[in-house]
């Protein structure tokens, strides 16, 4: 997974102002999942603000473009500062997945934080169409990427 990741890094470290919905989209076919969200959080509003998205059906933009610290899988990752997924996203009823997440028709979703020396910076989310566990060898990948995105908001 190093190996497949590790370029998506060195373009984040490469560039001042990196293609954030390019990176996003080289993160996703990392991972094989054809949906993934990029959020900045506002520290102001704690908003977390969308900086990319790929996949999404139109009618959640609106839903994913504003996100409150707490509320629903990027809202939580932010609260918790700590990785979030589920197996399937249409069955999970821990009551951390918003309803509105059922109208991707995905599955199996993973978020992590965006931390920089422990505060708070975004999250990225990643989500494929079929029910499954990310691996801990794909949390710590997942979370290097997040790494780097840090680095650069910094």
């Amino acid at each position: 997974m190093i190996n497949t990741i590790s370029p998506i890094i060195k373009n984040i470290q490469s560039n001042s102002t990196p293609d954030w919905s390019n990176i996003l989209g080289e993160t996703l076919n990392a991972f094989d999942c054809p949906t993934g969200t990029l959020h900045r959080l506002d520290t102001e509003s704690q908003i977390l603000k969308l900086v990319a998205q790929r996949g999404l059906p139109d009618m959640i933009l609106p839903m994913v473009s504003n996100i409150p610290v707490g509320k629903g899988m990027a809202g939580i990752c932010a609260e918790r500062r700590e990785p979030v997924q589920t197996c399937n996203l249409q069955t999970d009823n821990s009551g951390v997945i918003r309803p509105g997440a059922k109208e991707t028709k995905m599955e199996g979703a993973m978020t992590v934080p965006i931390l920089h020396k422990g505060a708070l910076l975004g999250t990225l989310g990643i989500a494929k169409p079929i029910p499954y566990d990310f691996s801990s060898d794909e949390t710590a990948a997942l979370t290097a990427i997040s790494d780097a995105i840090a680095a650069s908001w910094a």
